[in-house]
Parts: structure tokens; sequence; C-alpha cells
């Protein structure tokens, strides 16, 4: 595959989906480079995780802190008192954090921008997700509009997982010969345990769930 011009920022978590991405946009990309947020998440061996993955790829990785949305909003993922749940009868989970999303891809677009950079891609997915909003592809298609308006720049915001289940987003890795990469070296938990997590929290679930089926189907 010829790799196409212009340069790939990942949003970068070190969690499946965004190494997954990452693995993507290796092969499709000139440059690619990771950016990671520290938005004072419930572990940071996430922070960690991203780190040692770029690392281990030689990819140029940077970590911007946006602590800021700890001070903003209040959900299980930046307050280890808060419980984590899954939500229900129209209410979201509690890990649901207000904007990140629309912050994270609005500043790796200027980051992006800064470096002559084109594509941005991330791990969003409405297949197999907790009903976050900021996960639908009308709002990444509606930011991408807004960001090339906003900077009068042509950017496009990839989403590779948007419309793959998590057995499906695990065949793709397959495919790509990092299967076990991303089985190991991920941190997806959200009690911030490695590789196949705890078992219990809903991410771990989604996860195992989509990797199980994978294999069963293969």
């Amino acid at each position: 595959m010829a790799l196409q011009d212009g340069g790939a920022m990942v949003v970068f978590s070190g969690g499946q989906d965004s190494t997954t991405c990452l693995f993507w946009a290796l092969e499709r990309f000139d440059k690619v480079e990771a950016v990671t947020f520290d938005y004072n998440q419930r572990h940071k061996q996430e922070i960690n995780c991203a780190r040692e993955i770029a690392c281990d790829l030689g990819i140029n990785h940077t970590v911007l802190d946006m602590s800021l949305l700890h001070q903003l909003t209040s959900n299980a993922l930046t307050r280890p008192d808060m419980a984590i749940s899954t939500g229900g009868q129209g209410s979201l989970p509690s890990t649901f954090v207000d904007g990140r999303n629309l912050l994270f891809l609005s500043f790796a677009a200027v980051m992006a921008k800064q470096k002559g950079m084109n594509h941005i891609v991330t791990g969003v997915c409405e297949t197999d997700f907790s009903g976050y909003p900021d996960c639908r592809d009308v709002f990444i298609k509606s930011l991408n509009v807004t960001v090339n308006l906003a900077m009068e720049y042509p950017f496009v915001i990839h989403t590779p997982l948007m419309w793959l289940n998590k057995a499906q987003t695990w065949a793709l890795a397959d495919r790509m010969g990092r299967l076990d990469y991303i089985q190991t070296k991920t941190l997806t938990c959200y009690e911030g345990v490695m590789g196949e997590g705890c078992g219990e929290c809903p991410a771990c679930k989604l996860r195992n769930n989509g990797l199980t089926q994978y294999k069963l189907g293969k």
C-alpha cells in the first residue's frame, strides 16, 4: 500500500481502540505522531502505557495537560470516589466525560496544523459503544467541518472503527498482524489493569467478549 502524504496525528490513549488505530495509521500515512491527554484520569497507568507503546514503535508522542476537564466535570473517570455505572433509562454512563472528544480532537487539530499534518485519527465507534454522544459519526462529521472552518485548513478526521463491533476490531488487529501485541500491551480497563484487565468493568467486558466472539468465529 502506497503511503499517503500529509501525515496523521493519532489521538492515543494506549487502549485497544486507539492502538489499533495507531497501527492502521502507520500502514497508510507517510508520517504518524500520537497525542495523549492528561485530564486527571482515574489511572495514570493509561498515560504510561501510551508512552511505552509510542516508544516501542518509535513514534513521536506528546502528552498534553488537559486537567481543566477535571475541574469542569464530575465523572467516574476523573473522580476515583465515584462508582462506575453503565447508565440506563436514558441516562449516560458515569464514565462519560462531557466535552472530552470535542476538546481532544480540537487540540489534536491545532497540533496537527502546526506540524503540517492534514489527517487526524481517532478510535471512536458507535457500533459497540456505551452511548457516549461524542462517539457518534454525526458528531465527527460536524466537527470535521468546524475545525476546517475555524482554522481555514484541510483536515480529515478518520474513524477506522466507527462501524465495527469489538469482534471486528479484533479482526482488524489480526489482519494487521498485531492481535497479540494489542491483547497484551494495551490498557482498556477502567480499574487500570493491563491486558485482559479486571474482567468486571464495562470496558473489560466489551473488550473480552469481542475477543471471544472473534476467536469463535475464526
